[in-house]
């Protein structure tokens, strides 16, 4: 079983008939069994869904000894008894890592389930899951990640309030620095979208100009955003700085 520790907060209401208790004696240790049979605390469970999230992984399986059954978030919030900020946490973790696996699924914002976008050009996505289980089809905006309104395919936005593209705001937004080249120094976009993956990367403007993507490790030049062999810069040579990017690249 999972390693237990002492929890001063979280216990299990003994008349949930929806858990299955194992020693509904002790109410201030009450273990209770997960769907795959394995047992666990509230403390425990979390504690161990906190270390997959640190792992980078964005789904929750057994830690037991050659169990490696999947647990629904929805199971891991009741058994967990997380509260709303750490489900808050836990999402966006879940989130991030899943972006960083593949650029191309998120999480629904109904059911949690990773989905895939079908078409680079339509940022209305339909989770096959939530629909089977409303009855109806329910579709959610890959840009916002909030249930869809309005009318659909739509390349721009949804009509959810304040929807927009956080990236390519924070590209128009975000300052200069001053990159020091071979030729002097020159001012650059202090963020930019990995030309292959479209991963945001930030440059204080000190240290190389050529910067390694930490997802899809294309080494690229900040400045020209060309990649680090094709911009091939020496003493003599100035690169040229780019301008600002005004579409987020998507060619992994």
């Amino acid at each position: 079983r999972f390693f237990k520790m002492n929890d001063k907060t979280k216990r299990y209401n003994l008349s949930d008939s929806t858990i299955r208790f194992v020693d509904e004696e002790d109410q201030f240790d009450c273990e209770a069994r997960m769907s795959c049979g394995h047992v666990v605390t509230p403390m425990s469970l979390t504690k161990w869904c906190e270390e997959l999230l640190k792992q980078g992984k964005s789904r929750f399986v057994c830690g037991q000894f050659g169990c490696n059954a999947e647990w629904p978030y929805q199971e891991v919030c009741k058994m967990a008894l997380l509260t709303p900020e750490e489900m808050k946490n836990f999402e966006t973790t879940m989130a991030q890592n899943a972006a960083a696996q593949d650029s191309n699924a998120k999480f629904c914002p109904g059911c949690m389930t990773p989905v895939t976008r079908g078409s680079s050009s339509n940022l209305y996505v339909c989770c096959q899951v939530c629909s089977a289980k409303t009855g109806r089809s329910f579709g959610f905006c890959w840009q916002c990640l909030r249930e869809w309104k309005g009318q659909q395919p739509r390349s721009d936005r949804c009509e959810n309030d304040d929807c927009h593209n956080s990236a390519l705001k924070t590209l128009r937004e975000c300052p200069e620095v001053q990159i020091e080249l071979s030729g002097g120094i020159k001012g650059c976009s202090s963020v930019r979208a990995c030309p292959t993956c479209g991963s945001l990367l930030q440059h204080t403007g000190n240290g190389c100009k050529d910067v390694l993507c930490p997802r899809c490790k294309m080494e690229f030049c900040f400045c020209c955003l060309k990649s680090a062999d094709e911009c091939m810069t020496d003493d003599f040579d100035i690169c040229g700085i780019a301008p600002r990017q005004t579409s987020i690249p998507t060619n992994c």
